[in-house]
């Protein structure tokens, strides 16, 4: 199983900051080539589930999740969001917590993955691509400013 973590530090409270992680279809639009669709009604909640999916047309595959730890930040108690990965390409988990921090907030996303056919040796490259991808959709979450005053 590949493992990463991707760290950033952001001058948002941190409910804002979790409010904008937790926007699962606004993780969709940060991947490129992805879409998520919510499976179970809102509000997020432990056993909430939802799937992206990454392809174009019927070349893609769909990469199903369940949150199984529900923390929302509290005062000066960090927040902390835990999801199952449970699909046929991609398993594993994804862990993000968000916690205060000079003023703005200290949000530590972790993941722990495997992909169906691609042997452990891969798993440094897999981690590093990992890096990147959620490094760029964390940023594109984190930093997109609503410009109808409307959540994103």
């Amino acid at each position: 199983m590949s493992r990463f973590r991707v760290v950033r530090r952001v001058p948002l409270a941190p409910a804002e900051a979790w409010r904008r992680l937790t926007d699962w279809p606004a993780h969709g639009r940060q991947v490129p080539l992805t879409r998520t669709t919510v499976l179970t009604p809102g509000p997020t909640r432990v056993g909430t589930r939802f799937t992206a999916r990454t392809g174009l047309g019927p070349l893609g595959f769909d990469d199903p999740m369940e949150v199984v730890r529900w923390e929302p930040p509290r005062g000066d108690r960090p927040g902390v969001c835990r999801l199952e990965k449970y699909g046929r390409v991609v398993r594993g988990w994804a862990e993000v917590e968000v916690a205060a921090e000079g003023g703005g907030a200290r949000v530590v996303w972790t993941e722990g993955l495997a992909v169906r056919g691609v042997p452990g040796v891969f798993d440094p490259l897999l981690a590093r691509a990992g890096r990147v991808v959620f490094g760029r959709a964390l940023d594109g979450l984190l930093h997109h400013r609503p410009s109808n005053g409307l959540s994103p």
